[in-house]
């Protein structure tokens, strides 16, 4: 493990709590308690630069690594439990820097009491807000009371909160960037089909439409007219924009077009799913269920792309999810399919999964993929365990408790 380029707290106030703080932490009801939290940051290098619609117009640099937080919980009774946050391009650092202000907290609560603790945690960092980095340093630690739950249960999240599926309909994304040749992006569709995924999505938005208009046709003719087909603006149209390039894909019997305008443009997602045949997906962006809420309530989604890691974790996703099942939404959860398999299969309308291989270096274990469709394990938990490479591209590490 490398060195530590983060600055932790002295050890002398990491110190578990004394037994009068603990009774107070946890009611009589307690049948375990949190004893020690490791935060760890790892960054994950990317093999070849990515770039989307954000890149081409000039918003983003293309990205090259991904910043991972995570968080491993151990109870008195020798429980365990993992779980992960992450960033792209920025906020890594600050992800880690707030969990590491908000984990002493947890010492000496019971790990069952996951709503419970999910809030003393927002309390903790009460001045940052309940968005942005401060739930996506609560997820890291939100999932990993989840997986420790799951584990001591000996099932897997989704047995735990009880799944209507053991299989979820997936979708491959990372083979169809816009820095990628149009001929190359044909032969990883035609790869990822072969692999056992069910769905190929592809990017758009370039300042030239009329390139996404040509790469859309050339893959649809690729595929042919019954291969569920996506694409994916990452939010980088204006409204009349929008509308007319939504007109045109019409034709193409896409499955979604997400992300079409700004990630917080309720009211111009609204009008497009309004007047357009093909879905509207959007949701990934947004940083807490309460910033969903807004697009729910303004009927600016036919799919919605919740991000677990990025809301606050599994507490807060299944509190977004029953609002989304209540206004009949399909559900298809951005990245991080690791997590959001277990999700989707708890889900009661038949939802999608994105496939990412990116992160299969971090993990001894990988998902099974066969006949379009992701699979559920029978390992507990989430089902996974932090490789020697995952460790081997630690950054930092900060321990409390014993």
């Amino acid at each position: 493990m490398s060195t530590n380029t983060f600055a932790t707290r002295p050890t002398s106030a990491l110190a578990a709590p004394d037994a009068a703080i603990k009774a107070l932490a946890a009611g009589a009801a307690t049948v375990d308690r949190i004893e020690s939290m490791t935060l760890s940051s790892i960054t994950l290098p990317l093999t070849t630069p990515i770039s989307d619609a954000k890149v081409l117009t000039g918003r983003q640099k293309p990205m090259t690594e991904v910043a991972f937080l995570f968080a491993e919980i151990r109870t008195e009774q020798g429980h365990e439990g993992i779980g992960f946050s992450y960033s792209k391009r920025a906020g890594g650092p600050a992800q880690y820097a707030h969990a590491q202000e908000i984990a002493p907290v947890l010492i000496g609560e019971d790990p069952n009491d996951i709503g419970k603790i999910w809030t003393k945690l927002v309390w903790a960092g009460a001045s940052v807000g309940r968005s942005g980095v401060a739930t996506q340093a609560i997820a890291a630690i939100d999932i990993a009371l989840w997986d420790l739950k799951a584990k001591r249960a000996g099932l897997p999240i989704a047995k735990l909160l009880g799944s209507h599926r053991d299989s979820v309909q997936t979708y491959n994304t990372s083979g169809g960037f816009l820095h990628t040749p149009i001929e190359q992006v044909l032969e990883n569709a035609s790869k990822s089909l072969a692999d056992g995924i069910g769905g190929i999505k592809i990017k758009v938005g370039q300042p030239d439409w009329k390139k996404d208009i040509a790469r859309l046709e050339k893959v649809r003719e690729h595929l042919g007219d019954d291969v569920p087909l996506m694409v994916d603006a990452n939010q980088q149209w204006d409204r009349p924009t929008a509308m007319r390039m939504g007109r045109i894909f019409d034709k193409f019997n896409l499955v979604w077009i997400e992300e079409p305008l700004d990630a917080y443009d309720a009211e111009g997602h609204a009008h497009l799913a309004r007047s357009l045949d093909t879905s509207i997906a959007t949701g990934e962006m947004l940083a807490s269920v309460g910033e969903h809420v807004r697009l729910i309530e303004a009927g600016a989604v036919d799919i919605i792309q919740p991000d677990a890691p990025r809301i606050g974790g599994i507490t807060q996703f299944l509190k977004l999810a029953t609002l989304a099942e209540q206004k009949h939404l399909q559900l298809a959860p951005h990245f991080a399919m690791e997590i959001h398999l277990h999700l989707a299969a708890i889900y009661p309308t038949e939802p999608w999964v994105e496939h990412f291989d990116w992160l299969d270096p971090l993990f001894d274990e990988h998902l099974e993929i066969r006949d379009g469709r992701m699979h559920l394990s029978s390992r507990p938990g989430l089902g996974f365990t932090l490789s020697d490479q995952a460790r081997a591209w630690t950054i930092g590490t900060a321990s409390f408790g014993k």
